[in-house]
């Protein structure tokens, strides 16, 4: 890309403005469908698709191609080590590694790209947006590393993480197939935000890993987030869940999005870092639309999330954070991804966030 692109997506300064995107997967089998639907709920900033009901693109799957020592079977992935191939293409992975960190321009065309065979979402994306002029920023999003390596075995049930060549593999292929996408979205000359999706680490403190440093997950979680802020994109973590917030809060992410709609005072208990991160700028991804069940989202409509947002934000403001200065640097999203959800319920979903991103930017204009 030339210096004039580059320079152009750098001073194109992204404001989150209350603006509404989601979180990956829909419940349809069709790309095109899927992105019809994002488009008229997030005209702003969408994101490509993932779509489940394709094998190839479910989160074990879709950011796994050209890693050496895992297999996939019909029915299961696994990594393997002990073959006679896996010695030289664990060399033929690093060195292409560092070609591409000592020379970006051949990232592209790189083993770390997402094909289009995974990654149909992503190729129509970058097609249908291309001069859309309501668009301010492009969305994308990648497995994270903690729930890759946990959820990768061997043929004995060991987890990836535990395998220091696994993992050390994973990290980095992780990190250069975050920053490919940046780099292919950004030809678009538009602020890109990458989403790492890390649903595992709702489980940090539960019996199966105890063993697990949150050094560790900081320093792997920090190689992907500076791959793709050193290709020009805004890194984002999603969760799901309850998490170490105080962890993610302190790792340079430029946007933290969580579930507000069910884990919102626990993000608050210690307001300390949240401010200090508002103060440098993150961005918080507010998910305060509910996709647990089919109840609670139909018992939900505008108004009552609108009030629901004003009640939480409230509880954030002082004498420099009013609800319009907390809008300023939130994005209204779903609380998770609407790929296990019935499409109508999943419509549903999209329209509420639309309106209540809406409703509230109106309300509190910047």
């Amino acid at each position: 890309m030339s210096d004039l692109s580059n320079k152009i997506i750098s001073d194109k300064q992204f404001r989150a403005a209350g603006h509404a995107t989601l979180i990956g997967s829909l419940p349809v089998n069709d790309h095109n469908k899927a992105l019809d639907l994002i488009l008229a709920s997030t005209p702003h900033i969408p994101l490509w698709p993932q779509l489940p009901s394709n094998p190839l693109e479910g989160m074990l799957s879709q950011f796994i191609e050209g890693i050496p020592g895992i297999v996939e079977q019909e029915n299961s992935t696994f990594f393997e080590t002990a073959t006679e191939n896996f010695e030289p293409e664990l060399l033929a992975f690093f060195e292409e590694y560092l070609a591409v960190i000592e020379s970006p321009s051949k990232l592209l065309s790189s083993r770390f790209q997402v094909s289009e065979k995974r990654g149909g979402g992503l190729y129509r994306f970058k097609e249908i947006v291309a001069g859309k002029n309501e668009l301010i920023a492009l969305k994308g999003q990648i497995t994270g590393p903690f729930t890759l390596l946990t959820g990768l075995h061997d043929k004995d049930k060991r987890l990836g993480y535990y395998d220091p060549t696994i993992r050390e593999m994973v990290v980095k292929a992780l990190a250069m197939k975050a920053a490919w996408q940046v780099t292919f979205l950004k030809e678009s000359k538009l602020p890109v935000i990458i989403f790492i999706d890390e649903p595992a680490l709702a489980g940090l403190g539960s019996s199966s890993f105890i063993s697990i440093s949150l050094d560790d997950i900081s320093q792997d979680l920090t190689e992907v987030i500076t791959a793709i802020q050193e290709a020009g994109g805004l890194a984002g973590v999603h969760v799901c869940a309850n998490t170490d917030w105080n962890l993610l809060l302190s790792i340079g992410l430029d946007v933290l999005s969580f579930d507000a709609y069910g884990f919102f005072d626990r993000l608050i208990a210690d307001k300390k870092p949240v401010y200090e991160y508002l103060n440098n700028g993150g961005i918080l991804a507010w998910g305060i639309v509910p996709t647990a069940n089919a109840e609670i989202i139909t018992g939900e409509t505008t108004a009552s999330l609108v009030t629901l947002w004003e009640k939480q934000a409230a509880q954030l403001t002082n004498d420099q954070w009013d609800l319009a200065a907390l809008l300023n640097q939130t994005m209204i999203t779903p609380s998770c991804g609407t790929g296990s959800l019935s499409l109508e319920l999943a419509q549903r979903v999209l329209n509420l966030t639309h309106d209540v991103s809406e409703t509230l930017r109106h309300k509190y204009p910047a």
